[in-house]
């Protein structure tokens, strides 16, 4: 891809006799906050370790800035490393340093000097919004504050890429939020471009513009967040998104051949259309709304529906179409 700013191209990684990574490939353009969602034991933690060279995969390439990795020295992939920041679940903070010694640790290593990594540190520190905590020690900030100090760690170098592996998995649902408005603040303020693992779909929903699905190494569904949100199509990615919506009863489901159970979702112009009046008005058929909903994206909303359709075989067949035609998506649930 022309403006991918990583593009991974077959990627295996084999230990003994086994793949942790079949050929995988995706690539992440500029600005964007790619999501790679999967379970325990999928691959994540290998893939961010292949993809930044700590483990060189067995098979295939990775490109940075349109730079193959894989066949660089190692003092040319330390200088390469040095694009990307990462935050991990744990910190990963020194707990002898303050949050300020922490900041400045990499700018230490490049010999950066004292007047220059210290106002540097400070100016990071503010953004993360922890003005004022500069003296503080790890063991006097929260969970969030500390997640607040390594982004700033990760970023005091100006990379143009942040890793996140499973950044927000210790932390409480609130204190997530937080941290997940800071990194899309981030990414829009600093054009900053956010490849984070995670295994919760609520992660992705929250930040995500785009999102690859991971199962046992490979990645079986890709694309822009909201297409998966309305248009799953593999059962892994179904499951992840049956953790976000209401599981339809039994009871619900359709008793009679005159009878549908849809499930809609509205996106675009859509979301803002009286479709469902119109359906009712415009064809023979009684719809009952048994669950509705909305999910807001990073960028975009989608209105969630499951309905009950009853009438004759060829009308349901033409509210169908008149759904399709108004640009709502339905599949039969059932």
């Amino acid at each position: 891809m022309q403006d991918s700013i990583i593009h991974i191209k077959n990627l295996s990684k084999k230990f003994e006799r086994s793949y942790a990574l079949k050929n995988v490939n995706f690539a992440v353009n500029s600005g964007e906050v790619f999501g790679i969602i999967g379970m325990s034991g999928a691959g994540k933690s290998t893939l961010i370790r292949c993809l930044t060279c700590l483990d060189k995969p067995t098979e295939g390439q990775i490109f940075l800035e349109g730079r193959e990795l894989t066949g660089l020295s190692d003092k040319e992939l330390r200088t390469a490393r040095k694009k990307m920041g990462m935050i991990f679940q744990h910190f990963n903070l020194f707990s002898s340093r303050t949050a300020l010694e922490n900041v400045t640790y990499p700018l230490e290593i490049d010999r950066v000097t004292q007047v220059e990594r210290l106002e540097r540190a400070r100016e990071l520190l503010a953004l993360v919004g922890l003005e004022g905590k500069e003296g503080h020690y790890p063991a006097q900030l929260s969970g969030g504050e500390k997640q607040r100090v390594a982004i700033a760690r990760a970023l005091v170098r100006t990379p143009p890429i942040l890793l996140c592996d499973e950044a927000t998995s210790a932390l409480d649902p609130h204190t997530t939020h937080s941290i997940l408005e800071l990194l899309s603040k981030l990414n829009e303020k600093l054009s900053l471009t956010i490849v984070l693992i995670t295994h919760e779909m609520e992660v992705i929903k929250q930040i995500c513009t785009h999102v690859a699905v991971l199962e046992q190494g490979e990645i079986v569904e890709q694309g822009r967040t909201a297409h998966l949100f309305t248009t799953p199509h593999h059962p892994t990615t179904k499951r992840f998104l049956q953790n976000l919506t209401h599981t339809i009863p039994d009871y619900f489901l359709p008793k009679t051949k005159d009878q549908d159970v849809l499930r809609l979702s509205f996106t675009g112009r859509s979301a803002h259309q009286p479709v469902i009046s119109r359906l009712i008005r415009e064809h023979n058929v009684e719809v009952n709304i048994l669950l509705g909903g909305i999910d807001v994206l990073k960028k975009e909303t989608i209105g969630n529906l499951v309905i009950t359709l009853s009438g004759s075989e060829q009308e349901r067949l033409k509210a169908c179409q008149f759904l399709e035609k108004s640009g709502v998506l339905w599949e039969k649930v059932g």
